[in-house]
């Protein structure tokens, strides 16, 4: 189940590598957890996003984007595929913020799309 994928269908920008690394070590997350990227049905535009520290399960593929192991179901690159996951530290938001060529729809929040 040990396979790295050539080229990571979607990015993610240095804030969000220099976010992810931080909270990877304060967190003191073990070594064979990596970033889970993904989709599922919910939020008020119909689907919502998944990010958060996992294990590989089966029917991933795995890349590398930076040093950062990235867990990602086949299934969801069709949703997913450019695009550019960023992190805002500003007085008008906080937080990962999602920039998805594939969505027709978003809500207000940002965390929900429908494709």
């Amino acid at each position: 189940m040990e396979t790295l994928a050539s080229t990571a269908p979607l990015t993610l920008t240095p804030g969000a590598i220099k976010e992810l690394k931080k909270l990877k070590e304060q967190q003191e997350i073990a070594d064979d957890f990596g970033l889970r990227i993904g989709v599922e049905g919910g939020g008020c535009a119909g689907m919502n996003y998944i990010l958060g520290f996992d294990q590989k399960k089966e029917g991933d593929n795995e890349y590398d984007i930076e040093g950062i192991r990235v867990f990602m179901n086949k299934a969801h690159g069709l949703y997913l595929a450019g695009m550019e996951i960023d992190f805002k530290n500003g007085l008008d938001a906080r937080g990962f913020t999602f920039n998805n060529p594939n969505a027709t729809s978003t809500c207000g929040c940002g965390s929900s799309f429908s494709a």
